[in-house]
């Protein structure tokens, strides 16, 4: 019986990537640096692509948080940068990447309908810093009982001891938990490895053309969550991919 769901956030529960695209969009605009490019969507593919790169080597443990914040902005803008130019710039760009931040409209519908039935806690690969403040300003921090991030847990998804340490938290078996992420191996792959109940929420079938891992359920929405908790598919019933 699933008795809590551990949340990712960035674009699980938060619409990370409009908010990034409209958020750099601004900042280049007033840096002035949309000059240096074809088009806009030129600048955000880019920013998208050195985004991708750094919070891999930040996942796979190569350099820690901060720096992986301040060499995306090295390696977007090509120059040298000391660390204190480096944290200006990247300051400068989440005051525009803040005033676009929303949660996803599924998003307090479905905690409201888990709220009675469920424990619920978040497991990000970010950092404790970033995700509280987010929640806190997004006005669902209160939802979680504990939240844990990679930056200080020591250890990232896909692998199997960032889940657990989710479980450990809750005091609950993996069995016992589930996981709902966008990412089809970090999350979706990640989770069903480590034991718990995962669901892969593909939103606007981003990764239609991929053949879906083996392990996660898929969602195109989280409205679909609360009846797939109370059938709990990994033991007989028909999955739930299409």
């Amino acid at each position: 019986m699933i008795r809590a769901v551990v949340w990712d956030v960035d674009d699980t529960l938060f619409d990370y990537t409009t908010a990034d695209r409209e958020g750099m969009r601004a900042h280049l605009a007033a840096e002035g640096l949309l000059a240096g490019y074809s088009s806009a969507e030129e600048a955000l593919l880019r920013w998208r692509e050195v985004t991708e790169h750094q919070w891999a080597r930040f996942a796979a443990g190569e350099v820690d948080f901060e720096t992986q914040r301040r060499d995306r902005t090295r390696v977007f803008l090509g120059r040298e940068m000391s660390d204190t130019e480096a944290d200006a710039w990247f300051r400068r760009y989440v005051t525009h990447y803040e005033s676009a931040w929303s949660l996803f409209p599924d998003v307090l519908p479905v905690l409201d309908a888990l709220a009675a039935s469920h424990r619920h806690a978040v497991l990000s690969n970010s950092s404790l810093h970033v995700q509280d403040r987010k929640l806190r300003l997004l006005g669902v921090h209160d939802r979680f009982e504990t939240i844990l991030c990679a930056a200080e847990l020591g250890v990232s998804k896909p692998e199997a001891g960032a889940f657990l340490a989710a479980c450990d938290a809750l005091e609950l078996s993996p069995a016992q938990v589930a996981y709902v992420g966008d990412h089809p191996e970090i999350d979706g792959r990640g989770a069903a490895d480590a034991g718990l109940l995962s669901v892969w929420i593909d939103r606007g079938g981003a990764y239609a053309t991929l053949d879906p891992p083996e392990g996660p359920r898929r969602i195109a929405s989280l409205a679909e969550l609360p009846s797939l908790l109370r059938a709990d598919t990994r033991f007989g019933a028909p999955s739930t991919f299409g």
